[in-house]
């Protein structure tokens, strides 16, 4: 946990869950919001143009925000996260989705935050992000940035994939089935969680590689790899995808390398002091509800 603080709280840069235009009374109802507390507030082009109102390219958001907010679910904040991982802004996720593991602030609770916010009352969170690159057997390199996971697996439905996984530069083993999951601590109660994959608490420096519907018994477990370690991972006789945070796709080919590696510097995402990882595992996985 960081101790770390915002250098000022002046203006917030806002991004919107894509293809829903409807949810522009509720933007403009928590940017009163923000305004009333003194804070500006900027939007990104993209979100702008899709309910109708003036914004700024998503560079200048990002140079000009002292923090970053996703107003929809999980996704809306993964895609942020990545995107604006180069401007290093703490990240905050108003969730306007479903599940929200990582959006937590409620509609309902957003001037309650905002005083949270103002008061000092707030941590940021150094989550570990995955940095890595897709090298084509062509020789040309995809770099790309994820939260949640990196998942492998068939671009045909009920086709299954061999991945072939080194760490280090040592091959260890080959996983035979629909895929192979490589999960940060952030993405375990994503689909690292409906494989059969362990939750981990999201501040540890960890991979978790999960195997999806193994092929085999033998050695399909997961497994849990220091975030120090790099991950190497290629496929044999059939073709594959590496798909990024759930949202990125890449094709993959017999002579193509997966390169995965812990980024240098985590994602920064803004929550209130009072914040419990357990308590938000109990309500969102209802564990120890005896009527779920």
């Amino acid at each position: 946990m960081s101790s770390q603080k915002l250098v000022q709280i002046k203006t917030a840069g806002f991004v919107l869950k894509p293809d829903a235009s409807e949810i522009k009374p509720l933007y403009e109802k928590i940017k009163e919001q923000f305004e009333a507390k003194g804070i500006s507030v900027l939007i990104g082009k993209d979100s702008a143009d899709m309910i109708g109102v003036n914004g700024v390219s998503f560079e200048k958001m990002c140079e000009e925000a002292d923090f970053l907010v996703s107003l929809g679910g999980d996704g809306t904040l993964l895609s942020l996260v990545r995107r604006s991982y180069g401007y290093h802004k703490p990240v905050v996720g108003i969730n306007a989705g479903t599940l929200g593991f990582l959006a937590d602030i409620t509609v309902d609770d957003v001037d309650n935050f905002l005083e949270v916010l103002l008061s000092g009352e707030y941590r940021v969170d150094n989550r570990m992000m995955i940095e890595g690159y897709l090298q084509k057997k062509s020789g040309d390199k995809k770099h790309f940035f994820a939260l949640n996971d990196v998942v492998i697996t068939s671009p045909f439905p009920s086709k299954m994939v061999q991945v072939n996984a080194s760490i280090d530069g040592e091959r260890f083993n080959s996983y035979r089935g629909d895929g192979l999951i490589i999960s940060t601590p952030t993405g375990s109660t994503a689909y690292n969680l409906s494989a059969g994959g362990p939750v981990m608490y999201p501040l540890t420096q960890a991979f978790i590689m999960t195997p999806v519907l193994a092929h085999s018994l033998a050695n399909q477990l997961p497994l849990v790899v220091p975030a120090d370690f790099s991950i190497e991972l290629d496929v044999e006789k059939y073709k594959a995808i590496a798909v990024i945070d759930g949202q990125e796709e890449y094709e993959m080919e017999e002579g193509d390398i997966l390169f995965i590696a812990g980024a240098k510097k985590g994602a920064k995402l803004l929550h209130k002091k009072e914040r419990n990882y357990f308590s938000v595992l109990r309500e969102k996985l209802h564990w120890g509800d005896k009527n779920w």
